[in-house]
């Protein structure tokens, strides 16, 4: 629990970050677009009705649908630059030369490269303004923003649904963040993933919510998605009937996006974030994502909804809790989350746009 002291000093830090983002960000926009060199922005996304589980690793397919909607104060952004003097491709993250990640980056990049006939390795610069890998999509955005930097690079031109499928192959939850506002992944049938791509079912204006987002750990967690997934889908009992249910979910979400039906998506996002987490319980050994934290999060946002006010959760594969509400609820709930024991920074969001090259602000 924070003192007012730490609140308002936290506000103040809030306040001045949101201000030095945007700044940051309409700075880049402003860069001189040049041959073999390119810049995108693209945001992470949250899953409302949730992925778990691939029927091909290597292609990143997805077992299941899911559906999502973009976050537009968590983004990450990315630069590609192409250099023939390189033998390898080289991936530095936050100031950091990374090896974490950097094979897919580097295998995503060689699939590019044979699309477009180019040899030519590149210089990959990637910043996130939100903690990497700690259960906030900051592979989603990631992967949206390399591949499409990487398509303005090499001169590629790509539609978006080649994009997304491109961004997929690097991470499931990176086809959803090509798109804005609510997005739909389809499973797919096609050996080849083509068919397993995502596509927009509404705008950010269409239908306007708040994100409001308890942090309690900032590290990597212990057990990354993908290899959670695998032993998940290995050795789970409850599996199959997690795959046989998902169509059932995908459709009620569709419809409540549809109707801007408020409860129906609630009661469709929390059961499904549940049955994610049951099933991640399940393996063996059980994979525990949530801590005391989180837990306590999810019975003040219970409680809030039972005063009438309009928010649920969905909590991804950390111990990071989002809270979905009405723009009018946001103040009601994050002041409710922050004084939780364990909740160290308060995040809020607006639902975002798609991917963006900086260089010409066309996606």
């Amino acid at each position: 629990m924070l003192t007012d002291e730490a609140k308002r000093m936290r506000t103040a830090r809030n306040d001045r970050t949101s201000h030095e983002r945007a700044g940051s960000v309409a700075n880049l926009m402003n860069t001189e677009y040049s041959p073999g060199r390119a810049q995108a922005i693209a945001y992470a996304n949250v899953a409302l009705v949730k992925y778990w589980g691939k029927r091909d690793a290597d292609l990143n397919l997805p077992d299941v649908g899911s559906v999502s909607i973009a976050l537009d104060a968590l983004w990450t952004r990315t630069r590609v630059e192409l250099d023939p003097a390189l033998e390898r491709d080289s991936f530095e993250l936050d100031g950091q030369i990374e090896a974490h990640g950097s094979g897919r980056v580097t295998a995503l990049l060689t699939r590019m490269r044979s699309i477009g006939g180019s040899e030519t390795r590149s210089r990959v610069f990637s910043q996130n303004n939100f903690p990497t890998g700690a259960g906030l999509a900051s592979s989603a955005s990631g992967f949206a923003a390399l591949v499409t930097a990487a398509d303005r690079a090499y001169g590629l031109g790509l539609s978006l649904s080649r994009l997304s499928e491109l961004a997929r192959i690097g991470s499931g939850s990176a086809a959803r963040s090509i798109f804005g506002g609510y997005v739909e992944m389809h499973r797919g049938e096609l050996p080849d993933g083509s068919d397993s791509v995502a596509e927009p079912l509404a705008t950010a204006a269409d239908w306007p919510l708040a994100v409001v987002i308890a942090v309690s750990e900032r590290g990597r967690k212990s057990v990354g998605s993908t290899e959670g997934m695998q032993r998940t889908a290995q050795t789970s009992p409850f599996y199959s009937a997690w795959v046989n249910n998902q169509p059932d979910d995908l459709a009620l979400a569709r419809t409540a996006i549809a109707a801007r039906d408020f409860d129906a998506l609630a009661h469709v996002s929390e059961a499904s974030a549940l049955a994610l987490h049951g099933l991640a319980m399940s393996a063996r050994p059980g994979l525990l994502y949530f801590n005391a934290t989180t837990m306590e999060c999810l019975h003040r946002i219970r409680h809030l909804r039972g005063r009438g006010v309009a928010v649920f959760f969905t909590v991804d594969a950390g111990p990071q809790v989002k809270a979905i509400c009405a723009p009018e609820a946001a103040d009601t709930v994050a002041a409710a989350l922050e004084d939780v024991p364990g909740v160290t920074e308060i995040l809020r969001a607006g639902l975002g746009g798609g991917a963006v090259s900086m260089d010409d602000g066309q996606t």
